[in-house]
């Protein structure tokens, strides 16, 4: 699922949903076990005549007197049943039957890791992929996933390019900041950190969603080492400002932000473990992968996908998942976007509702030297439902660029879909 500010009444939503199913579930069960016989005969004989009561029967002895109709105490155990299978596991079940099965979700050969420390002490994961002679892609993942996200693409283009991918603060296995700040700047500062760590020559930056925000924040902050080490940028599915305001029912969301989503987004942080509990029951009874699928994906995606976006929220803490939230609530690079003097090639997914397309628009228009593919039909994960093709036009994109006479013979026309 996008981890995107508004995704977070989703979260708290599914999770109280999926809290009800169980309670109900146990308050049917406990009802009908109510109902059983206790005992019987209420008195004991002896062979003396004394008489004591009898004893209570065994949970067993009851549920063999007990005998099923069509009662209020049937009704009660089958939906007891029913909710306890599905909030614990049954809906994980079924949901993903919905979707066609594929291969799993590659895992490329590793080369090398490295933990790289950030500027503020955080302990950032890093995986070199290729040939190191090749031309370096460095790629950042969305928010709420790993650079997991990326294997499709070094499996893809791994014998053309050197890439290297890395997990944001309190992901994957990068640290968590010391200083709980999980701001647009600081990630841009790690950023930077690491294109240091690589040393001179060109590049191409490639991110997702929040990773070319984080792009884009470098852009502002930094513009030296973007003239001198970058040739190229590709921003796929993202946004150049608060994302609140470039997604879909962006007044309600706007509307909503102030008084309904930075309070729920410091509650998450405050009762991080009884929300990790709640993103856990989702996920079991299966709304998780239902909601993954609704807003990340268009409909041509495989079971294998879903599962491996949605498995992510097991792994993240939901304190993380919401200080980066936050930190994308005060995020805007507009006026950025014409001092950029490299190439740009922006990637929108036709029907993500999460970053509309508008955004990608928008920023092609803004950036002197920028184009524009749009994925079909594609949501949020584009870069996963259309992965083949999304690695064709990147490898294209970065041929050209670190080719700059080859560039215009490559680049296609505005309007061009990719």
């Amino acid at each position: 699922m996008p981890f995107m500010p508004l995704a977070i009444l989703g979260i708290w939503f599914r999770g109280l949903v999926a809290l009800g199913l169980l309670v109900g579930g146990v308050w049917l069960l406990a009802t009908w076990e109510d109902a059983l016989p206790r005992s019987t005969p209420v008195v004991q004989t002896h062979p003396d005549g004394t008489q004591t009561p009898a004893p209570p029967l065994s949970f067993s002895e009851r549920v063999a007197r007990w005998r099923p109709g069509l009662t209020w105490e049937t009704a009660a155990l089958s939906g007891g049943v029913l909710l306890v299978l599905v909030a614990s596991g049954g809906g994980m079940l079924l949901y993903p039957l919905r979707w066609r099965a594929g291969p799993p979700v590659p895992v490329p050969p590793q080369v090398s890791t490295v933990e790289h420390p950030g500027p503020d002490g955080t302990a950032l994961h890093l995986e070199i992929y290729g040939s190191p002679n090749a031309p370096t892609l460095l790629l950042t993942h969305g928010w709420g996933v790993t650079s997991a996200e990326w294997y499709y693409l070094i499996q893809e283009v791994g014998a053309r390019f050197r890439l290297v991918v890395w997990d944001l603060p309190g992901l994957g296995r990068s640290s968590r900041p010391a200083t709980t700040d999980y701001s647009l700047d600081t990630m841009a500062r790690d950023l930077d950190a690491i294109l240091t760590f690589l040393g001179p020559g060109p590049l191409i930056l490639l991110g997702h969603s929040i990773g070319g925000m984080i792009m884009l924040t470098l852009c502002r902050l930094f513009p030296a080492t973007l003239s001198r080490r970058v040739s190229g940028m590709v921003l796929a599915h993202t946004t150049y400002t608060n994302p609140v305001r470039t997604t879909a029912k962006r007044r309600l969301a706007t509307a909503l932000q102030k008084p309904v989503l930075e309070p729920l987004l410091h509650l998450a942080i405050w009762l991080s473990p009884v929300l990790w509990l709640l993103n856990v029951l989702s996920y079991l009874n299966g709304s998780a992968h239902r909601s993954t699928a609704r807003q990340s994906f268009a409909g041509t995606q495989t079971r294998q996908q879903v599962q491996f976006v949605t498995r992510c929220v097991l792994h993240t803490s939901p304190a993380v998942l919401a200080r980066g939230m936050l930190g994308m609530l005060r995020y805007d690079a507009t006026a950025t976007l014409p001092s950029i003097a490299v190439p740009v090639l922006l990637v929108a997914g036709d029907q993500d509702t999460t970053t509309l397309p508008d955004a990608s628009t928008f920023m092609q228009a803004a950036i002197p030297d920028a184009e524009l593919t749009t994925l079909a039909p594609a949501k949020h994960q584009g870069v996963l439902e259309h992965h083949a093709q999304f690695a064709q036009r990147v490898a294209a994109f970065c041929d050209a660029c670190l080719r700059p006479g080859e560039r215009e013979e490559t680049r296609p026309r505005k309007g061009d879909p990719g």
